[in-house]
């Protein structure tokens, strides 16, 4: 019980959050560098050639079955790509990977923006105010964008890749919709807790 006393800790919370911002520039490093990647075509998806079967092809390289690799990135979804008479793998292909990329880690590199704004008037102390309540919503209502919307652009996008492609692409997404979209709901909530906090403490004040 003392544990997790100390853990609610005034001392504990601003040093808490002073990390979790650095950990939230972090990942917004960590999704930029990801997306460069995918852009210099070193996103994975698995390849079907007219006579072989790859797991983890990419498009920056003709060898599909390296015996060593370098940085690569994966979106989390199922993507497969055959290819066309010629065997190849067509420009469009690994432009509507990249967007699909894209469209993914932008929102989420925008949410973790507004995460890091939050833990840093953690640290000020400013906890209870309404900077914070609309950090909250902006990353709750970017996280239900991700978890509803986003799985759908990227149908979207592949089905336009395949109208300009000879090459075919074909996804699995939305495996993770539903724990994203219950964390957005949090998040939602979470704000308008503090927003009604915020405007409570108001009300007594000026009564007072």
């Amino acid at each position: 019980m003392k544990f997790l006393q100390k853990l609610t800790t005034e001392r504990f919370a601003k040093s808490a959050s002073k990390f979790l911002k650095f950990a939230c520039y972090f990942a917004m490093g960590f999704f930029a560098l990801c997306t460069v990647l995918s852009f210099m075509g070193r996103q994975t998806f698995s390849l079907h050639t007219s006579t072989e079967y790859f797991a983890h092809a990419i498009y920056a390289e003709e060898d599909h079955a390296p015996h060593s690799r370098g940085m690569t990135v994966h979106m989390g979804d199922d993507i497969h790509v055959r290819t066309g008479d010629s065997d190849q793998i067509d420009l469009s292909v690994h432009i509507g990977l990249t967007l699909m990329y894209a469209v993914h880690a932008i929102p989420i590199m925008f949410a973790f923006w507004c995460l890091s704004r939050v833990f840093s008037n953690i640290h000020k102390g400013q906890i209870f105010t309404e900077e914070n309540a609309s950090y909250l919503l902006y990353y709750g209502l970017l996280q239900f964008f991700v978890a509803v919307f986003v799985p759908f652009l990227k149908l979207l996008i592949c089905w336009l890749t395949n109208l300009v492609s000879a090459s075919r692409v074909s996804i699995a997404t939305g495996q993770s919709m539903f724990s994203t979209l219950i964390s957005s709901i949090v998040f939602l909530v979470s704000a308008y807790i503090i927003h009604y906090g915020v405007h409570l403490q108001d009300e007594v004040d000026h009564t007072l």
